[in-house]
């Protein structure tokens, strides 16, 4: 993977990691959630993004490298 499209991905997921925070943020301020529940947040965004890429890499028969070694 080129380093541009690397620092790419990474700037988008910070830009996008920040206004998720922000808007959480604004959410949880207009129905008075205490400030410690934000952190389940991102907890939870991680936890999703990890079992969809583990859902795709089973269900996916044709990235199975172990299928084709001899």
């Amino acid at each position: 993977m080129p380093l541009d499209r690397l620092v790419l991905i990474f700037v988008v997921v910070f830009v996008a990691f920040g206004a998720t925070i922000w808007l959480v943020a604004t959410a949880m301020a207009a129905f008075a959630v205490p400030f410690g529940g934000l952190a389940f947040v991102p907890a939870i965004a991680v936890g999703y993004i990890a079992w969809r890429v583990v859902v795709e890499r089973l269900r996916n028969a044709e990235d199975d490298h172990y299928d084709r070694m001899e």
